[in-house]
């Protein structure tokens, strides 16, 4: 009983909840003039829940399907006659009204948490009416098309690819590889979008830190077509420095995690590199800011054709990494480490700490590591100076050559 009354409580919360939001968007409605307000949604959570305790007590799922079916028609009358009255063709209280019913039954006939979340997202969504439509009014059909072919990349073909290597030595894994193409599209997406929302500069610093976490690679590529349509690459190449910074800093603490001593090796020449890009992307964003932004330009926020590329690249790189790898064992450490990190810094980086279980010395390891952190930055600028302007990546290259430098210059000293 205890139960019962609890679960009863959170439907006529939930009705409560969304009819809260339903009668501060109709306000100013004169009295009775309205099919639904606070009380009757509160009403209708209630009576969802009673009902499911009656099919409950009585074990007949008639009793349900009934009384959700005698709700709808008493509501949808009385909403009908509103319309006339109104001239309006909203149905949205309409369906808000027998959502409501619905999670106020789960309440009882299922789990009442699921059911007071569906009622806190239902709100949330009735009450972002202004956001959404503005939205779609500022949606152009480029962005549209973007976002249902990455859905498409990511729901539909990347289940259906099969997850295992087609190559002798492993490296050919047709569902990984196409991982990095969907998290590639999905970076330059959220770029896009961030620039969007936030502004240019903002926006760059935000997609470019966030970006680098899954890949700086992808993030460079992003900015360096960008670049082609815009009249401040200073900024994106700042962005981009960024970026790289993110690569080695996660980079270091990956190692961290799995090989202190390796990590111990590899700090100090990385930890200077990663400010060396810190400190020219700053720069450059400080510069560029002194400049007038220009819009943002309209483009596609990301296209199959370079992705499609990008993939085939990376296909041959793992590939070949991992023929080395297997071929040459602990002397094709760094060959491997080099073609495989200048597309995926991550892998190369993990497949290098793999071989501390295989008596493989902490300093050939550790080589390995930084082997493939330059092998990265110059894949990176490889692929600015190929998707991007001149005016984009000769900054790239001058700060990837300062923090190469310093890196260098550091571990020789030590």
């Amino acid at each position: 009983m205890d139960a019962l009354i609890l679960q009863l409580g959170v439907a006529l919360a939930i009705g409560l909840l969304v009819g809260l939001e339903r009668g501060w968007q109709e306000r100013d409605a004169a009295a009775h003039s309205r099919t639904a307000g606070i009380r009757t949604f509160g009403i209708a959570g209630l009576l969802g829940g009673i009902i499911a305790a009656l099919e409950q007590a009585l074990n007949a799922i008639s009793v349900l399907i009934a009384g959700f079916l005698a709700f709808a028609g008493i509501l949808a009358w009385y909403k009908a006659r509103e319309a006339a009255h109104d001239e309006d063709f909203s149905v949205t209280t309409v369906i808000a009204g027998l959502a409501v019913f619905v999670l106020g039954a789960l309440c009882v006939a299922g789990d009442f948490r699921v059911a007071a979340a569906g009622g806190a997202a239902l709100a949330a969504l009735l009450a972002s009416r202004e956001i959404l439509h503005g939205l779609l009014k500022r949606l152009t059909w480029i962005e549209l098309r973007s976002a249902l072919v990455l859905a498409a990349m990511t729901a539909i073909v990347l289940p259906l690819l099969p997850d295992r290597a087609y190559d002798p030595w492993g490296g050919f894994n047709p569902r990984e590889i196409w991982l990095l193409t969907v998290l590639m599209a999905s970076i330059s997406f959220a770029g896009y979008v961030a620039v969007r929302i936030l502004g240019t500069a903002r926006g760059l610093i935000v997609s470019a830190l966030a970006g680098a976490v899954v890949s700086s690679t992808a993030v460079t590529l992003s900015l360096a077509r960008t670049a082609s349509a815009s009249n401040n690459s200073l900024s994106l190449s700042g962005a981009a420095s960024l970026a790289a910074m993110v690569s080695v800093l996660r980079v270091c603490l990956v190692v961290l995690l799995l090989a202190p001593d390796v990590a111990a090796f590899i700090a100090i020449p990385a930890l200077f590199a990663a400010v060396a890009f810190a400190a020219c992307g700053a720069t450059a964003l400080a510069i560029a800011g002194q400049k007038q932004d220009s819009p943002a330009p309209s483009r596609n926020p990301f296209e199959l054709m370079p992705l499609t590329i990008f993939a085939l690249l990376f296909a041959f790189a793992s590939t070949a990494s991992a023929a080395l790898a297997s071929r040459f064992q602990e002397q094709g450490l760094l060959a491997s480490s080099a073609v495989a990190g200048a597309f995926d810094v991550d892998a190369s980086v993990l497949s290098a700490l793999r071989l501390a279980k295989h008596s493989v010395s902490i300093e050939t390891i550790g080589q390995a590591v930084l082997t493939a952190l330059t092998a990265n930055a110059i894949g990176r600028l490889c692929l600015a100076m190929s998707a991007g302007p001149v005016k984009f990546w000769l900054p790239v290259a001058g700060m990837t050559l300062i923090a190469a430098t310093a890196g260098y210059c550091v571990m020789r000293f030590l």
